[in-house]
């Protein structure tokens, strides 16, 4: 009896322990993921229509609420349909789990940089699934998946070279910054989650018509994405920590090892660098996934990051060579101007018809010319004379002439450039709103500009935009 008893024991033990070793795949599968754009937007919020209210669990709302943290991990019927349906996403979950040791440590650094709580880093599950290359519907791009307008006025650069919103450190400082005006504004964390989805303008005009700053008060007066948004937030973090009580397994990650990072001041080749150091270039590409060209395009007043595994002794005179030295290729910067499938879709609409300028006839009358009549109307001899199609400045009385006055465009005498503009605040703007309304200005610029200590801003304040 005691000899069977050990042997169940044994047993057991041995497959607790196995249900706890990760599951072996081919890197290839991830690697091919990180490295490639989606052919479509794959990570939107699933939709929900009413949930079932006896679908609540006891035991999960005990979970939420034994998970350590800042941000509210609310549980409600809502929260309950997103984890019924993110617990089904087994290998998905799997996969994620196993890139969440790479890019969590990336994100929890640049979140605590700005004092942002540590749990806000399981947005990105929701946002990109952890794919560098996701893009939105509308264009929203990377990790973040940052908008065009809101990445520039948080410091991200696009061009042809680049593109930052990729950019794992980059593009999770700018998401941190973004959190940590928000929750400036909005003064809750649930609120903060739902602006960086719709706006903080969005968030606003929904509490003033909910006139609750409680997100499940205001949720029905948001954008359906954003009501949904939150909930989805919340069950995310649920499946990542309680992954083993659903049988997600973490899958082996292509990044099992150690990074170095370099600053580069040349134009490299992310291939040439992979064969210096014997790695795959995909790892290389899958490591630095900004360079849209697979080109790292340093120069020594703007030197890049180029992440790398770290590498023996052996390869470093090969990988000395290769960063010291530029390839042929042109190297002319061209930025972007933008990639929001909204703003895409205003330029190829068909342009309105433009007015038909205001047509006045004129009959001569005795002893005028066509000095006199160009003075009269504040025209030019010359216009007379295309309009009326007139070889000469001969005209007699009782001639009738063709005059376009609103056509000729006021003369004034040019102004001195102002070196900065004044911005009158409006209902629903926002430090980001505004930045992107104007070139080159971004959130910082604009408070620092204005003396600013943080991003909060009433109506009717007047702001200077340098």
């Amino acid at each position: 009896m005691r000899k069977l008893i050990l042997t169940i024991l044994t047993f057991v033990i041995a497959l607790s322990a196995s249900a706890q070793i990760p599951v072996k795949i081919q890197n290839d599968t991830i690697l091919k993921r990180l490295t490639n754009a989606p052919l479509s937007d794959t990570i939107a919020v699933p939709q929900i229509e009413q949930p079932l209210l006896l679908g609540q669990s006891l035991l999960y709302k005990l979970r939420l609420d034994s998970i350590k943290q800042t941000v509210p991990l609310d549980y409600n019927e809502y929260v309950q349909s997103y984890i019924d349906i993110y617990t089904k996403r087994k290998a998905m979950y799997g996969d994620m789990l196993g890139l969440s040791n790479y890019y969590f440590p990336i994100f929890e650094k640049a979140l605590k940089s700005y004092n942002i709580p540590t749990e806000i880093k399981y947005l990105s599950i929701v946002e990109s699934s952890l794919n560098p290359h996701a893009v939105s519907r509308v264009g929203a791009t990377g990790l973040w998946q940052f908008m065009f307008g809101t990445a520039k006025a948080y410091g991200l650069n696009m061009d042809n070279f680049v593109d930052e919103r990729k950019d794992p450190i980059q593009a999770s400082y700018a998401a941190a910054a973004y959190f940590r005006d928000a929750y400036e504004e909005l003064g809750d964390w649930l609120l903060a989650i739902a602006a960086y989805n719709c706006g903080k303008g969005n968030v606003q005009r929904a509490i003033d018509k909910a006139g609750s700053r409680n997100f499940w008060d205001i949720r029905r007066f948001l954008p359906r994405e954003t009501s949904n948004y939150v909930p989805a937030f919340i069950a995310a973090v649920y499946v990542m920590k309680y992954a083993n009580a659903h049988q997600i397994a973490p899958k082996a990650a292509p990044f099992a090892f150690k990074t170095d990072t370099v600053l580069v001041r040349n134009f490299v080749s992310l291939a040439d660098v992979a064969t210096a150091i014997n790695h795959k270039e995909e790892t290389l590409c899958a490591l630095n996934p900004s360079y849209k060209k697979k080109i790292i395009n340093g120069t020594s007043v703007s030197p890049k990051r180029l992440v790398i595994p770290r590498t023996d002794y052996q390869y470093y005179s090969q990988l000395f060579e290769i960063l010291n030295n530029d390839i042929d290729i042109d190297r002319e910067i061209i930025l972007a101007s933008t990639d929001d499938v909204r703003d895409l879709r205003k330029k190829v609409l068909p342009k309105k018809e433009l007015p038909q300028p205001k047509l006045i006839i004129h009959k001569v009358l005795p002893g005028q010319n066509l000095t006199a009549i160009a003075n009269q109307y504040k025209v030019e001899v010359q216009d007379l004379k295309v309009w009326n199609k007139l070889v000469a400045a001969t005209i007699i009385p009782g001639q009738k002439l063709k005059i376009y006055p609103d056509t000729v465009p006021q003369k004034i005498l040019p102004k001195a450039k102002p070196v900065f503009v004044n911005y009158k605040v409006k209902q629903g703007d926002t430090l980001s709103s505004i930045a992107e309304k104007f070139d080159g200005i971004t959130v910082a610029s604009l408070k620092q500009a204005n003396g600013l200590k943080s991003a909060k801003i009433t109506e009717g304040m007047v702001l200077k935009v340098m």
